[in-house]
């Protein structure tokens, strides 16, 4: 089936075809049907399978026609719940993309920035609003912000905002909501917690989960690598050289972590961003927009931000290291293959990371397929760096340092079962 088949407007049609969106995928093919019939839906699909547009497009849709109906009506009429801003920032995006022949407003709030511009775009009246739950609160105590009249509530990688501790803001955001509304629930992963949480805001929702046996998409390759921890950086160097020119983005545990590897990578001649929470806004904007335009090719960054990276192309994701959270590996291996484009991820992992990689493996409920690295390459990887010989010893305390955080930090993963 492709777009041109569904009956949506005209101007939705146009944004599709410009954004040569072709075939719908799976999760869409799924959940539009029941999102057009105003049915709650409960949606479980793997990052980078297209769950924005799944719900975007037949909200856009509906919301178009409902204002052609009623155009002196001011009052959001969609609201979309997003743990980060990054992803606020990404769902803006696509939205504002489709809506782009029609009359729809759609804005984005979320902490970190002056709420002033916010403010006033919420003055003129806005039809759907994409929001991190701090900045949402913030505005509607303030009294610049109704949600009463809200008639879609989406709650976008809802598994996340729990693990943040949202729920409670969750709760309090239904409260306000008319008690007739339609709710949609997306998320990569689901467990017990989860399902308890999506079942408590639904009402008869139509249940769809994409791939379920697997977590990670089918256009992903991940492998891992067995790497200690002191000479990682040899092989990430080693790995970006040969892929230059491709974009690369690169995981690690800590913000740290992030700023001493991307010295690593100067100190041999290799230009690098880091996005992290010690950021500020404008900064973490400037790293993503510059890794989007290609500007820089490698972007190193945190779990905070894996989910808010929606950047086309990118070839290779690298776990620098290991994710502590078992459910970040999917979100993290997810930035590529995204869509129908094909990715590749590797992870790296140093003797004390072999719990978590067993944690992984036990959540995907399957290995992970280890990339061999004979004993002459492994050596010869580390001699052929371009990293200055008078710089071993300050490099090797670095690594000390960082290994002896980690295993404070970490008593329980370092203990050997």
């Amino acid at each position: 089936m492709k777009f041109d088949d569904y009956h949506f407007a005209r101007e939705i049609k146009q944004s599709l075809s410009e954004m040569n969106f072709k075939r719908p995928t799976d999760i869409q093919y799924k959940a539009i049907p029941s999102i057009l019939k105003g049915e709650d839906v409960l949606a479980i699909a793997q990052t980078g399978t297209g769950k924005t547009a799944a719900f975007a497009i037949p909200i856009l849709h509906k919301l178009h026609y409902a204002i052609q109906k009623n155009k002196e009506e001011n009052r959001i009429k969609c609201l979309v719940m997003v743990p980060t801003r990054e992803l606020a920032l990404q769902i803006t995006e696509v939205f504002t993309s489709l809506a782009k022949h029609t009359e729809l407003v759609i804005l984005s709030t979320f902490g970190g920035v002056s709420q002033d511009p916010q403010i006033e775009e919420l003055m003129f009246g806005i039809d759907i609003l994409i929001s991190t739950p701090g900045r949402m609160f913030d505005l509607r105590s303030q009294g610049f912000l109704d949600i009463s009249k809200v008639e879609i509530l989406v709650l976008d990688e809802a598994d996340h905002m729990l693990a943040l501790g949202f729920l409670q803001d969750i709760h309090d955001v239904v409260r306000c909501l008319p008690r007739k509304h339609q709710t949609l629930f997306f998320s990569a992963t689901i467990d017990e917690k989860i399902k308890e949480v999506a079942y408590s805001l639904v009402h008869n929702a139509i249940r769809i989960q994409i791939s379920p046996k697997d977590p990670v998409s089918k256009n992903v390759d991940h492998a891992v690598a067995y790497i200690e921890m002191d000479d990682k950086r040899f092989f990430l160097e080693r790995i970006i050289r040969e892929n230059e020119g491709n974009k690369i983005l690169v995981f690690v545990r800590t913000k740290v972590r992030a700023e001493r590897v991307q010295k690593a990578m100067e100190r041999v001649g290799i230009e690098t961003a880091t996005l992290h929470g010690d950021k500020d806004q404008q900064e973490r904007f400037d790293a993503l927009e510059n890794f989007r335009q290609g500007v820089v090719k490698i972007l190193i960054a945190t779990d905070l931000s894996a989910r808010g990276i929606d950047v086309a192309g990118v070839k290779l994701v690298i776990n620098y290291d290991l994710p502590d959270v078992s459910e970040n590996y999917v979100h993290r291996v997810g930035r590529t293959g995204r869509g129908m484009e094909k990715g590749h991820a590797l992870s790296f992992c140093a003797s004390e990371e072999k719990v978590i990689l067993a944690e992984i493996e036990s959540f995907l409920d399957k290995e992970i397929k280890v990339l061999e690295v004979s004993k002459s390459e492994y050596t010869m990887t580390k001699l052929l760096t371009n990293e200055a010989k008078n710089d071993w010893q300050k490099l090797m305390a670095d690594a000390e340092a960082e290994d002896e955080e980690w295993k404070k930090k970490n008593p329980k993963k370092n203990r050997k079962k």
